[in-house]
């Protein structure tokens, strides 16, 4: 057999091929010229954008500056604007992440208090938005995730920062979301017991006694505790629980009390 002539690229085309690698070279080159930006510039520009409130574009000037200025005070600071846009732009996993990254790169910064509150307003929002959304069927056992997490976030804060700027505010956050959750677990104790199921009832009104002590729910969770007794067929438990309930709230009207949180939280039945 006769030997195939080997096939060689045409000079028209490798010519064709340098002049498109040298263009693309040549583009790469100028873009790199033009976009000359140094960290405090990028970070002003994104600062604008931030306080005009696009906080689409603010995210993504935030991400090319820690992208091509890793570190430096411009790249730090930008991290924690940028999980405030998140945050505005209603991305709260993505803000929360971004935070306890800065947390645990960072966690002798200046503003490191400041990640730790707005990581519980986050979470603060989410239970807000839960609030006001209207419920939906029967009442349950419903999450309390959010409003535990604000907490525990605010609660760091005030630990660890006890001088911050911020704390006055989660201080007044947290006995908020602490009666949020005091009132939401007398709302599920209130529901086993319409239901029969007293011992339930009972512990849950116990557990908000322990757990949220000074909360205006302590008054119902006393009411529940003595009518699960007598339920129970316990009726010195539920005289004693009586006799708790007038010498520490004896000027309060249990029946007009109950009946204005149960509405407050949850007004169907």
């Amino acid at each position: 057999m006769q030997n195939q002539p080997v096939k060689t690229p045409s000079i028209r085309l490798v010519i064709l091929a340098l002049i498109v690698a040298t263009v693309a070279l040549a583009g790469c080159a100028r873009d790199t010229r033009d976009d000359d930006r140094g960290p405090e510039q990028m970070y002003e520009e994104a600062h604008e954008l931030l306080q005009r409130r696009n906080y689409t574009r603010a995210i993504q000037h935030y991400r090319q500056l820690t992208t091509r200025y890793p570190f430096g005070r411009h790249a730090e600071q930008a991290q924690l604007d940028m999980a405030y846009a998140l945050y505005r732009a209603r991305e709260p996993e993505h803000a929360i992440a971004t935070l306890n990254r800065f947390i645990r790169t960072y966690p002798t910064h200046p503003n490191v208090d400041y990640a730790w509150y707005l990581q519980g307003l986050v979470h603060y929002d989410e239970t807000m938005g839960f609030l006001r959304r209207v419920f939906p069927g029967q009442v349950v056992d419903r999450d309390q995730t959010s409003a535990q997490e604000a907490f525990s976030m605010f609660q760091e804060l005030v630990r660890r920062h006890p001088q911050s700027r911020y704390v006055a505010d989660a201080r007044q956050r947290m006995v908020f979301l602490r009666n949020v959750m005091a009132e939401h677990d007398i709302v599920v104790g209130e529901y086993y017991f319409r239901r029969g199921a007293y011992i339930a009832a009972l512990n849950r009104a116990k557990y908000v006694i322990e757990n949220y002590p000074q909360a205006p729910a302590n008054i119902n969770a006393l009411d529940l505790m003595a009518r699960a007794y007598n339920r129970l067929d316990l009726p010195e438990l539920a005289a004693d629980t009586r006799r708790t309930l007038e010498h520490n709230y004896g000027d309060v009207d249990i029946d007009e009390e109950h009946e204005s949180m149960w509405r407050r939280i949850w007004p169907f039945d």
